[in-house]
């Protein structure tokens, strides 16, 4: 971590994301967005794809948001806040916009239909053109306001709508998660971070990070969703301790290339405390749950060499 990189705050009481949307019960991704717009504060403009997020908080004339807003649909949130960052800097150098107008930072909100599979052309070119924005994925694991079908975030052996489960399929997703944040790092951008609503002041303090590095910034938020995981509304912040806890989604920053383990547990929990609470993992046979848990303990040791550990 560079000296100086870490901006201690104290966490405002003023909603940027307001109370009244229309989330389910327990949604994690509500949650996370909620801890997300306290640390960017308002001098910011957010671009917010089609999915999960704008459905819930714009029934316009109504909207949850107390900062500009622009909704996009699900392919180009990338390209529209890199557009949003280039207008501004070119309207500033010709004088149409005060010098105040630096101070507004450039935010993207996706969900990880829009990151990693249909939007990822344009977040790829606004990355590798050096672009200085800060971009969220809120990670939910599938296609979940239009109807829980698999995306290339699906867990492997998790049922979806796309990916079922029966006496010809018994296992549900037959790919394993794709890893966006490997992907980010490998644009080589300054700052790729996990997150999760489970550990608020963490996630908090990276975005805040992400927002005040020069560059593109990336950050990708687990967001427990208890639709589309069929787990209790009441368990949505357990599971994301579990998910941590068990290093299915382990939490780490990399700053310019250096690798930093958030949490390095000294014993990881069995998978099967994770996954036992969520509907969409019910079916999947004991070997099957042993392929995972060889998986993650693999990628985990992976992390922790990248990590130095």
């Amino acid at each position: 971590m560079e000296e100086g990189l870490f901006i201690p705050q104290r966490v405002t009481k003023e909603e940027i994301f307001t109370p009244g949307h229309r989330a389910c019960i327990g949604c994690g991704e509500a949650l996370a967005v909620r801890l997300v717009c306290k640390a960017l504060g308002k001098k910011v403009i957010i671009a917010n794809a089609t999915g999960c997020i704008e459905i819930i908080s714009s029934l316009l004339p109504r909207t949850s948001w107390r900062v500009p807003w622009i909704h996009t649909i699900f392919e180009n949130v990338g390209a529209v806040v890199a557009g949003i960052e280039s207008a501004y800097k070119a309207r500033i150098r010709k004088g149409k916009l005060p010098e105040a107008a630096k101070e507004v930072k450039f935010v993207g909100f996706a969900g990880d239909g829009g990151t990693a599979d249909i939007g990822l052309q344009a977040l790829s070119g606004a990355m590798e053109r050096g672009h200085d924005f800060l971009y969220v994925c809120f990670d939910n694991e599938a296609y979940m306001n239009t109807g829980i079908q698999r995306s290339s975030a699906t867990p492997y052996g998790a049922w979806t709508t796309t990916a079922p489960v029966g006496a010809k399929q018994p296992l549900g997703q037959l790919t394993w998660k794709k890893n966006m944040p490997e992907i980010a790092v490998a644009h080589r951008i300054p700052y790729v971070a996990t997150g999760c609503p489970s550990y608020p002041l963490d996630l908090m303090d990276k975005v805040r990070r992400g927002l005040n590095i020069e560059g593109p910034a990336y950050i990708h938020v687990l967001s427990p969703c208890p639709t589309g995981w069929r787990s209790p509304p009441n368990m949505t912040v357990e599971l994301g301790r579990l998910a941590v806890e068990t290093g299915v989604f382990p939490l780490y920053e990399v700053v310019n290339g250096v690798y930093r383990l958030n949490f390095d547990l000294p014993e990881l929990k069995p998978v099967r405390e994770y996954m036992k609470h969520q509907g969409r993992f019910r079916h999947l046979s004991e070997d099957a749950i042993d392929q995972i848990q060889a998986r993650v303990e693999e990628d985990y040791a992976r992390l922790r060499s990248k990590a130095g550990l």
